[in-house]
């Protein structure tokens, strides 16, 4: 009896793990910040098949060129309008904003904004997070000069032949703030931290978690999500998402050098944003109350009613991540 129970553990031991299923092709797309580090690296080294993740949010799902992709809340509450079928699927990362200002321009507190020159990437989470700070000091975004960063100017081609193209400045609205053309800035990181390097003393960083952070999310269209295999596909991107996560949170030094590779910061400029986000996998549990405050400010700057809460809380589907962390992986 002993002797057939050997052999029976040792044939089990010897069954290798039978392969998963095959998956339908997906297209993920994502924005090219530090928020979207466990998104390139589930494509990478996690999802059965390695997948290319090109530049675009949401709106490369509605244009059919990504069936996955990420943005913040705001860019969802944008796209929704017009294409309802949007959904949210995964909070992939939280970033938690600083404002920089010149402490020579007259600024030590939020307050202090009052007057003051502003540069922030216009109707974007930053722009939110701006609004969200001064709206807790007691002041109005018409209580702040916006600034329009000019665009870089293309350097001029041979003679009888076409300019190159400029490559990319990552850091122009930091540059712009230590050359005193603004007196403040709301952005993404590591673009603060940058700026406080440049200015040194002169920095002034403003700061309360308290009042909001991006939900930077995966989204998909619900048609997808209804189809067997196309969800099937999707629940297991978002597994891969859940494993690069906690991967990242263990140690990211294996993963960085991919990492700069997509997203064009250097591995130093990628740490001084590295504090500042977190991976929860899980859409996070005020996502709803997010989008309903938020929803508010976009309503009242593009002329239009408001959602109510009913009708924004079908953004938010749930069940895929929750699905995806049930899976029983060989």
């Amino acid at each position: 009896m002993l002797g057939v129970a050997g052999l029976m553990l040792q044939s089990c031991a010897s069954t290798p793990a039978e392969p998963e299923a095959p998956l339908v092709p997906i297209k993920v797309a994502g924005a090219r910040w530090i928020e979207l580090s466990p998104v390139v690296v589930a494509a990478n080294s996690f999802y059965p098949q390695q997948i290319p993740v090109p530049s675009g949010g949401v709106v490369s799902i509605t244009s059919r060129a990504a069936d996955l992709a990420t943005n913040a809340e705001t860019q969802l509450l944008r796209e929704s309008i017009t294409n309802p079928d949007l959904r949210i699927i995964m909070t992939v990362s939280e970033s938690f904003y600083r404002l920089v200002a010149r402490r020579s321009a007259g600024i030590s507190k939020l307050s202090d904004l009052k007057g003051k020159r502003v540069l922030v990437p216009r109707l974007t989470s930053a722009h939110y997070y701006l609004v969200a700070m001064l709206r807790s000091a007691g002041l109005k975004e018409e209580d702040v000069v916006f600034v329009t960063l000019p665009a870089p100017a293309a350097p001029a081609g041979q003679a009888g032949q076409a300019a190159p193209a400029s490559p990319p400045n990552k850091f122009r609205m930091a540059q712009a703030l230590a050359r005193g053309d603004v007196d403040v800035i709301a952005t993404f990181e590591p673009e603060p931290e940058a700026a406080v390097r440049l200015l040194g003393k002169d920095a002034i960083v403003l700061q309360d978690k308290t009042v909001y952070r991006e939900a930077f999310n995966l989204n998909a269209r619900a048609p997808d999500l209804a189809d067997p295999e196309k969800r099937r596909a999707i629940v297991r991107f978002v597994r891969a998402v859940a494993d690069a996560s906690k991967a990242l949170k263990k140690d990211r030094t294996p993963y960085v050098a991919h990492i700069s590779s997509v997203i064009g910061f250097s591995a130093e400029e990628i740490s001084w944003g590295w504090p500042e986000t977190e991976f929860p996998v899980r859409i996070i549990p005020d996502m709803l109350d997010v989008l309903e405050v938020e929803e508010q400010w976009l309503a009242k700057i593009s002329n239009r009613a408001p959602r109510g809460r009913a009708e924004l809380e079908k953004f938010i589907d749930r069940s895929v991540v929750d699905e995806a962390l049930r899976l029983k992986l060989k």
